[in-house]
């Protein structure tokens, strides 16, 4: 928003005015449109197009000219059909939302729209964007089917947050009228904390609980579950992935992982970060990819809530769900 708008009083109002409005429109994931949630308003060329009528009337009136009247009052009603057809087209229509999956902070969130017609007739040149955006998507909804479009938004931070209002809206055929309505979804997406692009090695395993007694905390290199290979090493243990990075074969290490277990902790990621809790978190949901990524069984601790370790979708799941409402 630019500063000449944020000092005009008007667009302040405006901006008020807005907010109270929208507060009063229920959250809903599905919506139909009717008389009651359309809304209409001629366009700027519309405005000129009444301009014009209005000046072939009033010559029309001075000179006397029947070609005039003829022209103007036929130039009216094609205005006055447009009018009606364009209201038409948006009203009956029902917008059904498809749930957004969780996505990282920056990311652009994609949400899907059902939108459906129970009308006989084709509903041409219908846009949907997120309300105050100026990313239009445009379909056409075929007579008694249905079409799906996507709008997207960026969330800059982590959390659970509310879709953002969504607006539809037309200006077919003639485009000297804007038929518009707003829509609030109910549903909610998770956003969670974005990966440090470059984090650190993973921290070091700690010793099992009732391990053996001359176990020890790992206090070189960065716990990986893997070992150099060695020659009749099932190939099952081979880790194919390590292998094609470092041009060399490398198995896990069933010993170690019967030892120590990896643990990600909110105080060992916030090391060199000073109070940045949000770099940690960050860091955090970096190395939770990255254990992911090698098979690793990993633990997750944020304070009082911990997340015993596991491997897996499931766990990586609830592990970036935690990272997101801690």
């Amino acid at each position: 928003m630019s500063v000449l708008a944020q000092l005009n009083p008007l667009a302040a109002v405006r901006r008020r005015f807005q907010t109270w409005w929208q507060a009063r429109l229920p959250r809903k994931d599905s919506t139909t449109l009717t008389q009651r949630n359309v809304y209409i308003l001629p366009t700027r060329p519309g405005l000129m197009l009444a301009l014009t009528l209005l000046v072939l009337l009033v010559a029309s009136i001075n000179y006397q000219l029947n070609l005039g009247y003829v022209l103007t009052f036929l130039l009216a009603g094609c205005a006055v059909i447009g009018m009606h057809v364009c209201h038409g087209t948006l009203r009956g229509i029902t917008m059904h939302l498809i749930a957004p999956d969780a996505q990282f902070a920056g990311a652009s969130v994609q949400i899907g729209i059902q939108l459906q017609s129970s009308s006989p007739r084709v509903r041409y040149g219908i846009g949907l964007a997120v309300l105050e955006s100026d990313h239009w998507s445009w379909t056409d909804i075929p007579a008694q089917g249905s079409a799906k479009v996507q709008v997207a938004f960026t969330p800059a931070q982590r959390g659970l947050h509310a879709l953002p209002a969504l607006t539809a809206e037309t200006r077919f055929p003639l485009g000297t009228f804007r038929v518009w309505t707003i829509w609030r979804p109910a549903a909610q997406v998770l956003v969670y904390p974005a990966p440090e692009a470059h984090p650190p090695p993973l921290p070091p395993g700690e010793p099992r609980a009732g391990g053996a007694a001359n176990s020890h905390r790992q206090t070189t290199g960065e716990f990986d579950g893997v070992r150099a290979y060695r020659r009749g090493d099932p190939l099952k243990l081979v880790v194919w992935k390590k292998a094609a990075k470092a041009d060399e074969l490398v198995s896990r290490d069933a010993q170690q992982a019967q030892r120590f277990e990896l643990w990600l902790d909110l105080a060992h990621a916030s090391q060199g970060l000073g109070t940045s809790r949000e770099h940690a978190l960050s860091r955090l949901c970096a190395w939770v990819l990255l254990a992911e990524k090698q098979g690793l069984r990993y633990g997750l601790r944020l304070g009082s809530q911990t997340l015993e370790p596991d491997s897996g979708a499931a766990h990586q799941k609830n592990c970036l769900q935690a990272l997101a409402l801690a």
